[in-house]
């Protein structure tokens, strides 16, 4: 009887212990810290992004005009620290890389109250925005580091939802503060954002990366092209397609911030309280149902090319929909309030399914010796598209209000199209989830020694 009573509580802990796996628990060391220091990090980021332009006039004291023209040029220029910072990861791990990211931020927006002549704001913010830019394709490599398989597409998904949760969070946090503590709420809202870095930091120790794979001669991947340069990345030609996909649908991500506002009260001549709306159905169920329909396209098996290509289709379903809104121009308040917020709805699906497999596919495509310089590579389309974005809309608003949504109709079928003819190119693991499995861990060990690879060899397996 207690060996019976034994082999079935085995089988229990094992059907327990597979289950685990399954979603993405003992697979991954420390796996609640990402998604949690992401959330924390969203708050910070949620206090002063609504604000940007105030939120810098106060704290530092300088006119509007200069405090915009210093936060064009140092973003532009802060895009140079992509390279150098996806260096860094493959040559260090992208866990302490991260660590030094966070340490820059903290230290950039304590010095902010501080910084009131053009010089030291200027210094300031371009060291900020550096940081700033690098950031999001280091976090991406980390992802790569501490999960594989499935587990990727639960961890983005999961680190997505609650940092979108953290930067509706932090936006009602700065407000409540702004609105209690008057002008000096500015400066209380630059030290919160410092201490959210910090906290999030913090979070990240208990969070350990997975022991890195060995090519077919027994060497360690990790660090093994550390001298092969960008040229690794400029000769893969089905990650730039990848890629320059990602442009044409980054151009999606800032029609929300950037085309939304100016349609809604220079085309269809509504009131400014949608855009606001807008914003807050998006933020609501990104961060509600972000994990719930990243599961159900994982639990479709739907592959990761495909599925990023539904969310570039989704995108361009709600972007007809503002033509023909732009074209009936309806005089109702609600009926034109209740046509946003479905265009709005069929937009934030596009967004959630897009999202995470796009991402993931560009970390699983990406040689794990060299994943740093090529997610950084990646990152750059998001942000060139960031950076000619707002020119491009209100130029063409400028001619007729349809025409931006007409040309984002455009690119996103165009990138849809790309991935799907790019997806036999690409490695077989990055284009299906792999199942989770349980490997041991190990901290990153830099190899000094570099090695000029051919692209065959960093183990891109094609299907």
């Amino acid at each position: 009887m207690r060996k019976g009573k034994g082999k079935g509580k085995g089988k229990d802990k094992r059907k327990s212990k597979d289950k685990d796996n399954r979603d993405g628990g003992p697979g991954i060391p420390g796996h609640w810290a990402l998604p949690v220091a992401a959330a924390v990090n969203g708050v910070g980021t949620g206090m002063y992004i609504p604000f940007t332009l105030v939120f810098f006039h106060y704290v530092t004291g300088l006119s509007f005009t200069l405090v915009g023209a210093v936060l064009t040029v140092t973003g532009l220029v802060g895009i140079g620290a992509l390279p150098l910072a996806g260096a860094a990861v493959d040559r260090c791990g992208a866990r302490r890389v991260q660590y030094v990211l966070y340490g820059v931020r903290v230290v950039g927006f304590a010095l902010y109250p501080f910084a009131h002549s053009l010089t030291a704001f200027a210094g300031v913010a371009l060291v900020t925005a550096a940081a700033d830019r690098a950031f999001p394709a280091v976090q991406s490599s980390l992802i790569g580091e501490v999960a594989r398989g499935a587990d990727r597409d639960r961890l983005q998904a999961a680190t997505r939802a609650l940092q979108n949760g953290g930067n509706g969070a932090g936006a009602l946090l700065a407000t409540l503060v702004i609105a209690f503590a008057g002008s000096a709420g500015y400066t209380y809202a630059a030290w919160g954002n410092a201490l959210s870095f910090a906290c999030a930091a913090l979070l990240l120790r208990p969070l350990r990366p997975l022991r890195p794979r060995r090519a077919p001669d027994g060497t360690k991947t990790r660090g093994a092209a550390a001298g092969a340069g960008y040229r690794l990345v400029l000769a893969d030609r089905p990650f730039l397609v990848v890629t320059g996909a990602n442009f044409l649908n980054a151009l999606s991500y800032s029609a929300l911030s950037v085309l939304f506002p100016l349609f809604i009260v220079e085309w269809l001549h509504g009131p400014a309280v949608l855009t606001g709306a807008a914003f807050t159905v998006n933020t609501v169920l990104c961060a509600a149902a972000g994990m719930f329909v990243g599961g159900r396209v994982r639990r479709a098996g739907a592959r990761r090319t495909r599925a990023a290509a539904l969310g570039g289709g989704l995108f361009a379903v709600a972007f007809l929909a503002q033509i023909v809104l732009g074209t009936l121009r309806p005089a109702s308040g609600p009926v034109l309030g209740a046509a946003l917020v479905a265009v709005v709805v069929v937009y934030t699906l596009g967004e959630l399914i897009h999202s995470p497999a796009a991402e993931v596919l560009a970390v699983s495509a990406a040689p794990e010796a060299v994943r740093g310089r090529y997610l950084a590579a990646y990152q750059m389309s998001w942000s060139l598209a960031k950076a000619v974005a707002p020119s491009l809309f209100t130029v063409l608003l400028a001619v007729d209000g349809r025409l931006p949504w007409a040309v984002l109709v455009l690119t996103s079928a165009v990138a849809a199209t790309l991935l799907v003819r790019v997806e036999r190119r690409l490695p077989a693991e990055a284009v299906r989830p792999t199942p989770p499995t349980v490997t041991h861990t190990a901290p990153p060990a830099p190899v000094t020694t570099p090695l000029s690879l051919p692209h065959a060899s960093l183990g891109r397996d094609r299907p």
